[in-house]
């Protein structure tokens, strides 16, 4: 009888805020940028520069923990955290580990197997360190501090996921937290949100966890996913030879979907901890703290409720739309224009996310506005434009963010609804088509269909198809 094994894993998620300048100093958080130009004595850790903390650094890290439903630490202070790497100057890492900002939280996540709470252990403010560039050519390293002292929250788990899906749910579920909150736009792939993944497997009905290790280097949720089962296969095999598991760091190769050991793991007292003595204790008062709740935006689970109530809009609809608060956005304002949100939903669910698709674009790149996308729609219901025409200059409202009604004027674009011109449009396509004409009156029903092609062809697509075929149908007879 083959032994049945439970995974068991934990996160840690770390999230660059959205701020505009660093935790410590002034410099620019902006991505990219030449090497080492967003720097400062602070942030390249110059002797003699003292940092001061950036308050809207707390502030996000606050609403975060409030939407996690965690307690926050109304008396908090920040720590040292003593390491020697040439990516982080001062030798030391500003960080929190006695009095974390945030603790005891935790979302409900929802997988095929039902809903089920993740708990957070704690959230805590740190900075970042810089980016070391290794030179194959050189053979050297060459370090850019540009990222040093850009704020990070660390997100710190329980270990209570049991699968890579329900790992999915919860990085998904805190993502789309946080981007609703403006805390961060959590692009895995720029790094502004970045997991750990703390594993261990143990015998089903085990009451000890096994020995876990840590991997890093994941920047997708599909390397995520892959990285745990790699290494839960990597673990179960060792533990089927009776060879222990190494609590070590394992670095995550993607492209070779395998892992391996980077360093073993050290004890927390290896950083020799202690409070941070250039920073005085944060102070979170009961008012600031009330301030901070008051704002907080409604976040996407409430979203979804008022949809249904509000909105006459299918489920999948409401799903896919929040899904993006830049969507949900877009979506809610087009409807207060327009008052037609089942009309708003399907163009942003058929020609949004197709044009979104065909230029490899997120949701969030979108630069239309909610105006000029419901004078598309009341231009196409009133019938002044058809439907293909209205695709049309959807793809230049996408694209340029164009006014439809100046662009349907200036290009002649307007639907033909003079039954006087139609009507003489028609007779020479019924003289032109005598075949059709001829099968139609065998009882060949389709061939009216040629014919209304045959005349918006003629109109160049500008003509009413209802009217074409109520006035081929008279003609017909």
């Amino acid at each position: 009888m083959s032994k049945q094994y439970e995974t068991v894993i934990g996160l840690e998620v770390h999230v660059e805020l959205a701020t505009k300048t660093k935790i410590f100093c002034g410099c620019s958080t902006e991505f990219g940028g030449a090497p080492n130009t967003h720097t400062c004595p602070v942030c390249t850790g110059m002797p003699g520069s003292l940092p001061v903390l950036n308050k809207k650094v707390v502030e996000y890290a606050i609403a975060v923990g409030l939407a996690t439903n965690c307690q926050i630490t109304q008396y908090c202070k920040f720590d040292r955290k003593n390491y020697f790497y040439p990516d982080n100057p001062q030798n030391y890492q500003i960080s929190q580990l006695y009095l974390p900002i945030c603790r005891n939280g935790g979302v409900e996540i929802e997988t095929a197997a039902g809903k089920k709470t993740i708990g957070i252990h704690e959230i805590h403010m740190e900075e970042d360190a810089g980016k070391l560039i290794h030179d194959e050519w050189e053979d050297c390293s060459l370090v850019d501090y540009n990222r040093s002292g850009v704020p990070l929250i660390e997100i710190v788990s329980e270990p209570d996921m049991r699968s890579a899906e329900e790992v999915i749910a919860y990085l998904d579920k805190l993502r789309l937290i946080i981007q609703y909150l403006g805390a961060s736009d959590c692009k895995l792939q720029e790094g502004s949100m970045r997991a750990d993944v703390n594993l261990s497997v143990r015998e089903v009905g085990a009451s000890q966890f096994g020995t876990r290790t840590e991997m890093k280097n994941l920047n997708s949720f599909k390397a995520i996913a892959r990285a745990i089962e790699g290494e839960r296969a990597r673990q179960i095999e060792l533990l089927e030879e009776g060879k222990e598991v190494i609590q070590e760091t394992r670095r995550w190769d993607d492209n070779k979907e395998y892992s391996y050991a980077m360093r073993s793991k050290e004890d927390a007292q290896d950083y020799r901890y202690f409070p941070e003595p250039d920073l005085v204790p944060i102070v979170i008062s009961d008012e600031w703290l009330e301030e901070i709740r008051a704002k907080q935006p409604e976040l996407r689970t409430e979203k979804l409720e008022r949809y249904k109530k509000e909105y006459d809009i299918p489920d999948y609809d409401a799903q896919i739309i929040t899904e993006s608060k830049k969507m949900a956005d877009i979506f809610e304002a087009t409807t207060a224009i327009c008052g037609k949100p089942k009309k708003v939903s399907n163009w942003l669910m058929v020609e949004t996310m197709r044009l979104l698709k065909e230029n490899e674009m997120e949701a969030e790149d979108i630069s239309f506005s909610p105006a000029n996308l419901a004078k598309l729609i009341e231009l196409t219901e009133a019938g002044t434009i058809n439907s293909t025409v209205a695709k049309e200059v959807f793809e230049e409202v996408f694209k340029n963010d164009i006014d439809p009604d100046k662009y349907v004027e200036e290009k002649g674009l307007k639907t033909v609804n003079d039954e006087g011109e139609l009507r003489s449009v028609i007779e020479q396509v019924i003289k032109d088509n005598p075949q059709s004409v001829e099968d139609y009156h065998n009882g060949k029903k389709k061939a009216i269909g040629f014919l209304v092609g045959q005349t918006m062809k003629a109109m160049k697509g500008k003509a009413n198809p209802g009217m074409v075929n109520q006035i081929l149908q008279e003609m017909l007879q």
